[in-house]
């Protein structure tokens, strides 16, 4: 895991990851109720739950938003995943008092990976475990005529730490432009239990495994980088900022190569109404109703 060669480096880095919490978690229940009742008129939203910090937050933002009945959980453990995280996600259900469910994927992933795929890595297995819980979350938020809410921050999203049509595939995300260390901070406002907050990021795909050691670089060195970098600050001008140049390399090479991951599949344009490329999207204008 790379380290910063100094203590005095986060000046300009810290101003810009500062927030007003309460302000934040108040607009976030706003931008919930906009995006959900007003603009596609519905009432119900479906959540994955992990038992991890992110997945929790958006669940408490989704409580105060639509009230603990219109919040169905859905906990999609894989065979390997962590008994901790199922009871951490418990915490979260008992806490808010919402209606909350589990799935078992494993026949699901098995009735590909087992027969024709018995070699399968651990990230492609990753893969499929999250296009699968997709599935299942979509499919029951049909069940309700609900939506099912986004969980993924803006650091995974920055160093394209998801899966593609997978976990970042819900029309509404209410974390996408919050670091993962301002994510902490809002967890602490809403009254996530602490040992969500305090326990290492995992996608709980191997035992032991965490985010940071998949990054080779802990959320918040990275974090300070990546608000950089997104202010449009360059590389030799973030180290001048105090940061490790290695640090500093490995966030903008890990921005720089998955640019593609955050972008709906590229469309070839042939007219000046190609949908997302230039035609508006449905939310950027309001019908007659």
């Amino acid at each position: 895991m790379v380290s910063i060669i100094r203590a005095d480096h986060a000046g300009a880095a810290a101003k810009l990851l500062a927030m007003d919490a309460a302000f934040v978690a108040d607009w976030l229940v706003k931008f919930l109720q906009d995006e959900v009742t007003r603009q596609r008129r519905m009432k119900k939203v479906v959540i994955g739950l992990s038992g991890g910090v992110d997945s929790a937050v958006v669940t408490y933002l989704a409580v105060r938003a639509f009230g603990p009945e219109n919040v169905l959980t859905f906990r999609l453990p894989y065979k390997i995943s962590s008994p901790e995280s199922l009871a951490h996600a418990r915490h979260v259900i008992d806490d808010l008092g919402i209606e909350d469910r589990v799935i078992d994927i494993t026949d699901m992933v098995d009735g590909y990976v087992s027969p024709f795929e018995t070699e399968i890595s651990p990230t492609r297995l990753g893969n499929v475990c999250s296009r699968c819980r997709m599935i299942v979350l979509y499919d029951q938020a049909a069940e309700v005529n609900g939506i099912p809410l986004g969980t993924g921050n803006k650091s995974e999203r920055f160093f394209g730490y998801f899966t593609w049509h997978g976990d970042d595939a819900p029309p509404v995300n209410p974390l996408g432009d919050l670091f993962k260390s301002q994510v902490w901070e809002l967890a602490r406002e809403l009254g996530v239990p602490e040992v969500i907050i305090n326990k290492p990021a995992t996608a709980d795909l191997v035992q032991g495994q965490t985010d940071e050691r998949d990054f080779g670089i802990s959320y918040a060195l990275a974090d300070q980088i990546l608000a950089l970098l997104a202010k449009g600050y360059q590389r030799h001008q973030v180290v001048n900022q105090g940061f490790d140049p290695a640090a500093v390399n490995l966030c903008f090479d890990k921005v720089a190569r998955t640019h593609w991951k955050r972008h709906l599949p590229t469309v070839a344009m042939l007219t000046n109404t190609a949908i997302n490329e230039y035609y508006l999207r449905p939310v950027d204008y309001t019908y007659d109703r």
